[in-house]
């Protein structure tokens, strides 16, 4: 077993099933350190920039003390998965050959609803999960998708892929440093989240020198050169600057208001109207 950083890389012996909960059709697969991941293939649409984000956004979060499933880098043979009968599944595995990503397959765990019994998430929690969502730029985490596994009854943080969106547009980088996303309708929202005592906690604790720690985790052929970033060296430090410039403003992004379960229904309302009034006449009593 050898890693990058310190991410252990595994091999793919057996291909147990394809998840078709998302868009990008992971699966869970065997592997040779005996343990069962949910994989990501680098092919999928999203591509290589999502794995990166997984990976930053995922070992940061585990550093600042907040629950992910373990990461690990995984070699796929699309040989493993020959008996697939879904073609599109096939062309993914084929174009995914080599190393992508896999997430600890936690058995028994479901899906996080905002407001089920069973779950203590107290306000402390609730912030430091949306001050970090915020630092990160990960608005995928809503009331409606909120990418959050509830295990031994504990929330667990997962699917980080849209995160780092400024990664997509280089060049509009500095302009996103300060830049306040939002999220008003985050899934803990509801929870009364002290997100100003999550900045006092975990802003010192993102360092540059941890930010450098955590971008040698990422693979170097995931880190491809671009326009002004000639070389994978030249792309982690620019992670480092931008992450790091970033929190030096949380002042500037922290997220202070949360909507309500009546704000949120009235804005799918509104939405829905807004679809129905642009529809044909006769077409307007089908359901949105």
């Amino acid at each position: 077993m050898t890693g990058h950083g310190e991410l252990a890389e595994v091999t793919a012996l057996d291909y147990v099933e394809p998840l078709r909960t998302g868009g990008s059709l992971p699966a869970v697969v065997e592997t040779d350190d005996y343990g069962t991941y949910v994989v990501k293939f680098h092919a999928a649409a999203q591509g290589r920039k999502a794995l990166v984000a997984e990976v930053l956004v995922g070992e940061l979060a585990r550093r600042l003390g907040l629950r992910v499933p373990e990461l690990v880098l995984i070699r796929f043979d699309p040989a493993v998965a020959a008996h697939e009968p879904d073609q599109e599944v096939q062309d993914l595995h084929r174009a995914s050959a080599g190393l992508n990503l896999g997430m600890d397959y936690l058995p028994g765990a479901t899906d996080f609803r905002p407001g089920q019994d069973g779950v203590d998430i107290s306000p402390e929690e609730a912030g430091r999960v949306v001050w970090f969502d915020a630092l990160v730029g990960n608005v995928d985490r809503t009331v409606r998708n909120p990418n959050l596994m509830v295990w031994h009854r504990r929330l667990w943080l997962i699917d980080h892929g849209a995160a780092l969106i400024f990664h997509h547009r280089w060049e509009g980088a500095d302009e996103a440093v300060a830049k306040a996303y939002d999220l008003s309708a985050h899934a803990l929202g509801g929870y009364a989240p002290d997100v100003a005592a999550a900045d006092g906690v975990l802003a010192p604790l993102v360092t540059d020198g941890l930010l450098r720690e955590v971008v040698a985790e990422v693979p170097e052929e995931w880190l491809v050169p671009e326009e002004g970033h000639p070389t994978p060296d030249d792309l982690r430090a620019a992670y480092v600057r931008h992450l790091s410039a970033r929190v030096a403003r949380s002042a500037e992004w922290i997220p202070r208001c949360f909507a309500t379960a009546e704000e949120l229904a009235a804005a799918d309302a509104a939405k829905r109207a807004r679809t129905l009034a642009g529809r044909p006449a006769w077409l307007q009593h089908v359901r949105g």
